[in-house]
């Protein structure tokens, strides 16, 4: 008796756990949508949470091919976002080694003289 107690409680914990996971993205993509008005979300948001099941499934038969395309225009803007910082990054830094050089430049230049140099390579090694 016990064992068919945990198989019928598993079985539902595998068909809740998808439609929860359904109603959840139907939520947040209502909470995320830029193209909508306050009150188009707040119905769709009473329509989700009164009737979960019939208004998710209602919500992505409607809408379920402007989700894909949210979440990828969503990604996208992040890897770019990610990619500039990268760059940025990249393009001031370069470490001690790019420092150390410019010094060298500049001793060689005669820009600075051998004390200033070895106090910049100081700075930089420690």
């Amino acid at each position: 008796m016990l064992v068919a107690d945990f198989w019928e409680s598993f079985f539902l914990i595998l068909l809740f756990l998808p439609l929860a996971m359904m109603w959840a993205f139907a939520l947040i993509d209502i909470f995320r949508r830029d193209d909508i008005g306050g009150g188009t979300k707040a119905l769709w948001v009473i329509c989700v949470i009164v009737l979960p099941f019939l208004g998710t499934l209602i919500y992505l038969i409607a809408n379920g091919s402007d989700m894909s395309r949210r979440r990828l225009e969503q990604a996208q803007a992040q890897q770019k976002q990610f990619d500039s910082y990268v760059q940025s990054v990249a393009a001031t830094g370069g470490g001690g080694a790019t420092e150390l050089a410019k010094a060298k430049e500049l001793l060689d230049s005669g820009a600075i003289n051998q004390e200033e140099y070895d106090k910049l390579k100081a700075k930089v090694l420690a």
